[in-house]
C-alpha cells in the first residue's frame, strides 16, 4: 500500500490486516496416473495441487459464456488477405 507523504513523496508501508477468502474443504479421488501428473505439474510450476485444481475449475466450469457463433462468415474465396485490408482505398 502507499500513501502520499510530505512534498508529494509516495510512502510505501505494510499492513498487518489480511484479506480472508472463505473456502470449503473437499476431498477428491484421482487415479494414480492423474494424481502423479498433477503432482509433477505442481512441482514443475511451483504451485500447489489444490491451486492447479481450482484454476482448472475456474477455466472450464466457471468461464464466461461466449456470445455464440462465429464472428464473421462469408461465402466463396476471400478477395484479399487481412494484411491488404486497406487496399480497397487505393486509387486504381
Amino acid at each position: 500500500m502507499s500513501i502520499s507523504g510530505v512534498d508529494g513523496l509516495i510512502l510505501t508501508y505494510v499492513t498487518m490486516y489480511r484479506t480472508l477468502t472463505y473456502m470449503d474443504k473437499i476431498q477428491i479421488y484421482f487415479p494414480k496416473d492423474e494424481l502423479e501428473a498433477l503432482r509433477a505439474e505442481a512441482e514443475r510450476s511451483g504451485r500447489s495441487v489444490a491451486g492447479l485444481v481450482r484454476d482448472s475449475v475456474r477455466k472450464t466450469l466457471l468461464k464466461p459464456k461466449s456470445s455464440g457463433g462465429p464472428v464473421g462468415l462469408w461465402e466463396g474465396e476471400p478477395k484479399r488477405f487481412s494484411v491488404d485490408h486497406d487496399s480497397i482505398y487505393d486509387e486504381t
